[in-house]
């Protein structure tokens, strides 16, 4: 028959027992109290709800949907951590919400003004080319018309000239003018009297 020797049974005092249980009530007691002592983030909901809105009105749902839904997302959970009484983990989400809906808003921000850039770019490049046919025309038209001076227009430009202006009539002179004698130059006159050397 085989003996079978294991280690003693150990027999703690009762007041051992009762300390230790003391101490894990206490302990247990002061954790719970730390939980609680956190402050329901109220201030942090509003924050992140506010930067939401913010970013939406940013143009975020058109520009960044993606971090407009992750900050949609984790203000849902913290609202619902906030309703379980979960505050550390309500301060938590509450924070995570307003960074993600403010990087939102900037990249909105940034996309509303390089498609605005965009925009200004393609008009700029427009007027260019607008610029740079008017230009040519007026440098045919040029060509055009100092070729007709020149009486060497191509066959066909000068059909592209405007034909000349013809003049205005002019009222004829009244018939006194007409019928009355020059005057006679007078002795007095410079003209009338003779030069030196004029031989008479």
């Amino acid at each position: 028959m085989a003996h079978t020797f294991g280690p003693p049974a150990v027999r703690l005092p009762r007041k051992l027992i009762g300390r230790a249980a003391r101490s894990l009530t206490l302990v247990a007691l002061l954790a719970l109290a730390g939980c609680a002592s956190v402050p329901p983030p109220d201030g942090l909901l509003s924050q992140a709800q506010a930067q939401i809105q913010a970013a939406r009105d940013a143009g975020a749902g058109d520009y960044a949907p993606v971090d407009l839904g992750f900050a949609q997302n984790k203000f849902q959970q913290a609202q619902a951590a906030m309703a379980a009484h979960r505050y550390d983990q309500a301060t938590i989400l509450a924070e995570e919400a307003s960074a993600d809906a403010m990087l939102a808003a900037v990249k909105a921000r940034l996309a509303a003004a390089r498609a605005q850039l965009q925009a200004k770019q393609a008009e700029n490049a427009r007027l260019r080319e607008e610029n740079a046919q008017a230009r040519r025309e007026a440098e045919q038209h040029a060509a055009q018309l100092r070729a007709a001076l020149a009486g060497q227009a191509p066959a066909g430009a000068a059909s592209a000239l405007p034909p000349p202006e013809p003049l205005p009539d002019l009222p004829a002179p009244p018939s006194s003018v007409l019928d009355a004698a020059p005057p006679a130059p007078s002795a007095s006159s410079p003209s009338a009297q003779p030069l030196p050397g004029d031989q008479p």
